[in-house]
């Protein structure tokens, strides 16, 4: 199968790919009430940035800030990962669930 009638992929369909990643994790941090659920939607607007931080950079000036932020991206969501489930597994151990509406009683 030839290349003819394939179009290339450029910058429009990277920013179409961040933006329905980015929708699909606000919409399951919106809906979603059990907390890992939350954490994946959270990851799924991380990466969102990430790929528009890497295509900006790849279809822009070449500079290598994209990367760059993209791997700062990449870090600030494992360490956030590390510490929300470490978190999530102490309010288990208390709650005995991990629905986060139930999670207003830490207020008190």
């Amino acid at each position: 199968m030839s290349g003819a009638g394939w179009a290339a992929i450029g910058l429009r369909h990277f920013v179409v790919l961040s933006a329905v990643l980015f929708t699909l994790g606000l919409t399951t941090v919106a809906t979603r009430r059990n907390a890992v659920a939350v954490l994946m939607g959270i990851e799924l607007i991380l990466n969102a940035a990430a790929l528009n931080f890497v295509a900006f950079a790849h279809y822009g000036h070449g500079a290598i800030t994209g990367q760059v932020f993209a791997v700062f991206v990449v870090v600030l969501a494992a360490a956030e990962a590390a510490v929300a489930l470490a978190i999530v597994l102490s309010v288990y151990r208390s709650f005995r669930a991990i629905d986060v509406t139930r999670l207003e009683t830490l207020r008190d």
